[in-house]
């Protein structure tokens, strides 16, 4: 062999034979790009194979069974409701109220005035601004669920009450951009609902359960909304009113069916017992909407909503968490946080606590 006429090859020369020419490498790209698309299809499919399942196991039944109208007699349905204060009474309450249909990330297969019709006395409902920075009803983020406006939503239930002159409705929003206050008062406004949303009168404190007016009070000074915002709000739109002011709540998302905590969750300042005697003074939600996990998502469980909102006393169901809670703070909650009202027998638990 002819040393002279033998080199090694250079450095930058092996370098030039690993190298991916510019085609190998945008197919490369482009592969990994479709395995990736098609995986998020995959878990799509299998997300919406499931919601079919369930609406054939527990939503076509309702098309047929649909709550009843509740006759308009008394104060929200109950004569022996007139007399009471608005914070004694305890009210099913359906949690994302606007949130309808059959994904995964729906709280509620009824509509609003539906869920009105039926009995449903205190709705629950979540905010963010759109792209456009309009108020809207929006699930975690309007890209995933979009339920639109938030003066349209206010217009439905004015436009129900105006219908039903001896109902009083209650209306948690949450706030989850934690925008301004006026944001909200417009919402309001354009809809006609600030007209007919109560002001606390003159001799109602916030640090004083008892100073709250009765239904029928609320029904003859035409202020038969009692509107609340979790966050930002500001007297100086007095007609919405700060949630924590007036409320506190149990643990949610919750994902045990057993529902074994009644202890204060929000807000932070009443948690392990501090506070005790503000806490005493406030009303409180119980959060009875029961989550689960679906391909490593936690989403609302449709399936078991009827064991949920069971009016039985076993482990899990309704009755036996509001009568949990009940024991543990003397008193029962004002509203009960609920997912597919309409399954199990929410409205029979809410009767016997009250009484009627």
């Amino acid at each position: 062999m002819d040393d002279s006429k033998y080199s090694p090859p250079s450095l930058a020369s092996s370098t030039t034979l690993v190298k991916e020419d510019p085609p190998q490498r945008k197919f490369r790209l482009t592969l990994l790009l479709y395995i990736n698309h098609t995986l998020l299809l995959i878990l799509l499919a299998a997300i919406l194979i499931d919601s079919i399942l369930n609406i054939i196991e527990q939503l076509a039944p309702s098309l047929y069974h649909l709550p009843s109208q509740q006759t308009q007699i008394g104060c929200n349905g109950h004569p022996s409701l007139c007399h009471r204060s608005y914070s004694n009474i305890t009210q099913i309450a359906t949690h994302g109220s606007p949130f309808v249909g059959i994904l995964p990330m729906d709280n509620q297969n009824l509509h609003v005035p539906a869920q009105l019709d039926a009995g449903i006395r205190f709705l629950q409902a979540q905010t963010h601004l759109d792209r456009q920075g309009a108020l809207t009803l929006c699930h975690t983020e309007c890209g995933m669920k979009d339920a639109g406006s938030v003066a349209d939503y206010l217009s439905t239930i004015v436009t129900w009450l105006v219908v039903h002159p001896h109902e009083v409705v209650t209306l948690l929003l949450t706030n989850g951009d934690h925008v301004s206050v006026d944001y909200f008062a417009a919402a309001f406004s354009a809809s006609g609902a600030a007209e007919i949303t109560y002001v606390p009168f003159r001799n109602h404190t916030a640090t004083n359960l008892n100073t709250w007016p009765t239904l029928a009070e609320l029904i003859s000074a035409e202020k038969r909304l009692v509107a609340f915002v979790d966050a930002n709000a500001n007297t100086s739109v007095p007609y919405i009113l700060d949630e924590w002011a007036y409320f506190w709540e149990t643990p949610f998302d919750v994902t045990d069916p057993s529902f074994s905590s009644c202890a204060i969750d929000r807000p932070e300042g009443l948690r392990s017992g501090k506070n005790a005697a503000v806490a005493k003074q406030r009303m409180y939600i119980a959060n009875h909407f029961l989550d689960t996990s679906v391909l490593g998502m936690v989403v609302p469980d449709r399936r078991d909503a009827g064991r949920t909102n069971a009016e039985g006393e076993g482990v899990g169901g309704l009755a036996a968490q509001v009568g949990r809670c009940r024991g543990a703070h003397g008193r029962a909650p004002k509203g009960v946080l609920v997912d597919y009202f309409e399954k199990g027998n929410a409205f029979v638990v809410q009767d016997g606590i009250n009484g009627v």
